[in-house]
């Protein structure tokens, strides 16, 4: 939330003050720079620096990224470019402007997603013991928020908690079998 809050105005201007899309944008935002800081192994504060310096017109920070762009507003028109020949290719409008925080954040998720980072972390959490719990409590935390507030899908808040649990259970069990097959073998060993 303290990542968000320093370029929301930003987004919100570009946006025309759309609350929703703003949030939209905020939620690519912040999964682009975990999905960075996963794949290009960057420390999340060098990621979030760049982020409020790009809402600042400030792009010194680009390389940070280690997307192969400099930290030069030169450098942030290519990426944006380069973005906008993606979407061409995809058939569809190719208007990103480096006028607006929110196409920024739109190019950094298109280069991204088209250098294979986009999804490292969704798959971390899917795939590792620490990143499957770790899904596991956030998704505990959003369901404690969600039977505090009548705003909220209770429903699809218990879906997903349970969705998580399963995913942790699926990774943590295969370790507790071959656990529990080494303390047999040990017995088994220690037994003469």
């Amino acid at each position: 939330m303290e990542s968000v809050t320093v370029f929301s105005a930003s987004l919100l201007q570009s946006l025309g003050n759309d609350t929703k899309a703003a949030a939209e944008y905020a939620n690519t935002a912040m999964v682009d720079m975990s999905d960075n800081a996963n794949k290009m192994g960057t420390d999340m504060t060098l990621i979030q620096n760049a982020y409020q310096g790009f809402a600042k017109q400030n792009y010194t920070m680009l390389d940070n990224l280690k997307l192969g762009y400099g930290g030069t507003k030169e450098e942030m028109e290519r990426l944006i470019e380069d973005a906008n020949k993606v979407k061409e290719a995809n058939g569809e409008m190719a208007d990103l402007s480096i006028d607006s925080f929110a196409d920024i954040v739109e190019s950094i998720h298109i280069i991204q997603t088209e250098m294979g980072i986009t999804g490292t972390t969704a798959k971390e959490a899917s795939t590792t013991i620490q990143g499957s719990v770790s899904a596991m409590k956030a998704a505990w935390q959003n369901l404690l928020v969600g039977i505090a507030d009548d705003s909220q899908d209770f429903d699809a808040l218990m879906d997903q908690f349970v969705e998580s649990v399963g995913t942790a259970a699926s990774n943590i069990l295969p370790r507790i079998q071959t656990i529990l097959g080494g303390i047999g073998e040990l017995v088994t060993k220690l037994a003469p």
